[in-house]
């Protein structure tokens, strides 16, 4: 079968042919893939920052969002069947150990994260397990959920958590529009009464944004001439802008970039007693501890969901309330979406969809 991999860090990753996975153990489920999401992460796999962490063996298939139908399952599945359509959590976990005992199974101790430390989705057929498949209506397209796997489920999770923070009429700032954001502003209007506002620096996102609930939107770089008329330093003009449309600061900021910047502003951004939730990351977040002790500001870590995060997802997906703006490749295409993705050049998500002919 054809296969995305990976072969060294810091070069592109190469189309293959590799052979078939099949089941082996009694919880294994096959999947023929329908779709599998193109993630900023899979840049930052190619990279090298994941390797200190996940340990994975080269060459091995990138793709941790995936969704498509269940082919084949072990002797001791029986929650879905063949020929059922399915969308997979991207961590197989063991059901055993205290954090999914305590329904925490993102922090299986015994997971695999195909993608990151195994084969994954980028291919024509996932091998994943019982406790990883959403069973869902046979008439959804798995290219239009594939992304709400990670990213969909990873903005919800930040979401959801905040929910307490946010009750009506309270402020939330949405740092960065695509591939999450953009779920994350929708998040937040089917479970908050928050006023949104939105930060990017792309207009076709803002513009996506506003689509999608946004209340107000700032373009960092619309704020340039005006913070080089009265000699004010930029990343203070964009500071300042949200803090005038949220009447003082945000309640919650969603940093869904974490890196270039937005790790110094979005805690800027924040009102006394405010949180900040890193989503997105690559930077490297330095905060006075004066500042934590003097305005009770926290700051909130965030990976991606639990199983029923992803089960009330689609839930909400299927109400219409959640839905993913994508752009589809065809799988041997894959270098170039990541390639498009690494440029900016994508609003909302990308995925890959292999050859069925």
């Amino acid at each position: 079968m054809k296969a995305v991999r990976v072969h060294a860090y810091g070069e592109d990753a190469r189309i293959d042919d590799v052979p078939e996975p099949e089941i082996t153990g009694p919880w294994d489920v096959l999947v023929q893939v329908g779709a599998a999401g193109v993630c900023r992460t899979d840049l930052h796999i190619l990279e090298g920052q994941w390797d200190a962490l996940q340990r994975p063996t080269l060459p091995y298939i990138l793709g941790h969002e995936n969704a498509g139908w269940v082919l084949d399952v072990g002797s001791a599945v029986t929650n879905v069947a063949p020929g059922d359509t399915v969308i997979m959590h991207p961590v197989t976990s063991c059901g055993l150990c205290p954090p999914c005992r305590a329904g925490q199974d993102s922090h299986c101790e015994n997971s695999t994260f195909p993608g990151l430390n195994t084969d994954g989705g980028m291919a024509e057929l996932l091998k994943t397990n019982a406790r990883a498949v959403v069973k869902l209506d046979a008439s959804v397209r798995p290219a239009d959920v594939a992304a709400l796997a990670d990213a969909g489920l990873t903005a919800y999770h930040a979401v959801r958590r905040a929910v307490p923070l946010l009750p009506p009429g309270s402020e939330a700032v949405v740092i960065g529009a695509g591939g999450l954001g953009h779920i994350g502003v929708q998040s937040l209007k089917a479970l908050t009464g928050a006023h949104i506002t939105v930060v990017d620096t792309s207009d076709e996102a803002l513009a996506l944004a506003k689509e999608l609930g946004a209340d107000a939107t700032v373009n960092p770089h619309d704020l340039r001439p005006a913070a080089r008329a009265v000699g004010e330093p930029f990343v203070e003009a964009v500071v300042l802008a949200v803090l005038d449309i949220t009447c003082g600061g945000a309640h919650v900021v969603f940093d869904f970039v974490g890196e270039r910047g937005t790790e110094i502003t979005g805690p800027a951004m924040l009102r006394n007693r405010g949180s900040y939730y890193a989503i997105g990351y690559g930077g490297t977040l330095a905060l006075p501890t004066i500042d934590l002790i003097s305005r009770e500001i926290s700051v909130v870590g965030n990976l991606v969901g639990t199983y029923q995060d992803l089960a009330e997802l689609m839930t909400l997906n299927s109400q219409g309330e959640i839905t993913l703006h994508t752009t589809t490749y065809d799988l041997l295409d894959a270098v170039q979406a990541l390639h498009d993705l690494d440029a900016g050049k994508l609003t909302g998500r990308a995925v890959l969809v292999p050859d069925r002919g």
